[in-house]
């Protein structure tokens, strides 16, 4: 599921990331507004005993509601990871890459779509969390998005997947090659 030099593969590996995000973002924003509509504030479902709940709680912090009065600074850095993931995601060749940024950017951006929209202002708006499994803070799929994706970089990045779908270990032998060589492939040639 890599490519390496297939310039071809670059526009699509950002079209999938792109999808990636939208589709988390849609999910998001779909669940959010179901919980909106069915439930009022702090009201509980059980869903698998009561470990597993939908409640409506918002949160004007970051994860675990850290920081609430930094709505603002937390707005800001998601902004910027949005912004970073869009960028960053030119030179993504990789499928997994590709989900992966995608992923990331998706329950970024859903978040903060509650962030510049549900507040008094842009940017102080409180973010809308339902799920809740056992004493783990309450949590959206956003959050889960971004806790996924989180969890498939350090996969790849151990398990040495570059974002333009090579390996780290094929490039080894070539590290060792210019090392040998002095890192001149000209040398050897006449001067």
């Amino acid at each position: 599921m890599t490519t390496t030099d297939n310039t071809a593969a670059r526009p699509r590996r950002y079209l999938i990331l792109l999808l990636v995000a939208l589709i988390a973002i849609v999910a998001d924003l779909l669940t959010k507004e179901w919980v909106l509509a069915a439930f009022s504030q702090g009201e509980r479902l059980d869903i698998i005993g009561d470990f597993v709940q939908f409640t409506l709680v918002y949160n004007t912090g970051a994860a675990f509601s850290l920081g609430t009065g930094y709505t603002w600074v937390f707005t800001a850095i998601a902004t910027l990871v949005v912004l970073v993931i869009a960028c960053l995601g030119w030179r993504v060749r990789s499928l997994w890459w590709g989900v992966t940024l995608g992923l990331m950017m998706g329950g970024a951006a859903g978040n903060l779509v509650d962030r510049y929209f549900r507040g008094e202002t842009p940017g102080t708006g409180a973010v809308v969390d339902f799920i809740s499994v056992g004493d783990f803070p309450v949590f959206n799929i956003a959050d889960s998005c971004v806790v996924v994706g989180a969890c498939l970089v350090v996969l790849l990045t151990f398990r040495g997947l570059n974002l333009d779908g090579t390996m780290v270990a094929d490039e080894e032998p070539a590290r060792k090659k210019d090392a040998d060589t002095g890192g001149n492939d000209e040398q050897g040639q006449g001067a």
